[in-house]
């Protein structure tokens, strides 16, 4: 709640001083996810910093999801559509490595997948890297879902994700994490 209440508070501040197409995304832990009150506590998150649920992105894992799916899917599933509903984009973080059915995929619904590093990583120099990373941008766009690619490091990497259609890419080519005074400050020079 802490975080999410800060990023949410941080990205207040931004969109006051004029920077209103900025979203953040929050990372979800399985706990946090089978509390009881998610939806509310999100819900109140935004209410309390005035915005608008498409401003937060909630990033889920794989085992997140499959962890609670054993105890009652219908319940899962329950709480994405009324985050959905208040807006909320939903991404599934570190697609791939989990141990998931593709056919979560069409009844989980999410907005973003989230390539894993460790295939982008390995994706120049090995061939079975850079046909799941292929494979994975052609199946969410499929299923009309957006794709980020984490952990870009080299240019080589954001060209080869470029010609596979890949949406977004994160990583220190573009940027190494920043606190919110060296983001500011970058995007003031920038």
């Amino acid at each position: 709640r802490w975080v999410l209440n800060a990023a949410c508070r941080q990205l207040k501040q931004w969109r006051q001083q004029g920077k209103t197409d900025l979203t953040v995304a929050v990372n979800i832990s399985s706990w946090e996810f089978i509390q009881q009150d998610l939806v509310l506590t999100v819900r109140q998150a935004l209410e309390r910093h005035q915005l608008p649920g498409e401003a937060l992105e909630l990033e889920l894992t794989e085992s997140v999801l499959m962890a609670d799916i054993g105890n009652n899917k219908r319940q899962v599933i329950e709480i994405l559509d009324d985050l959905k509903a208040i807006g909320v984009t939903l991404a599934l973080d570190d697609f791939g490595t989990g141990y998931s059915s593709l056919s979560y995929l069409k009844r989980f619904p999410v907005d973003l997948l989230k390539i894993d590093q460790l295939f982008v990583r390995g994706m120049i120099q090995d061939t079975d890297d850079a046909a799941i990373v292929r494979t994975i941008i052609k199946l969410a766009h499929s299923l009309r879902l957006k794709v980020i690619a984490e952990g870009i490091e080299t240019g080589q990497q954001r060209d080869f994700l470029q010609q596979q259609g890949c949406d977004y890419g994160q990583g220190n080519l573009f940027s190494p994490a920043l606190s919110p005074a060296e983001f500011e400050h970058r995007w003031a020079t920038s």
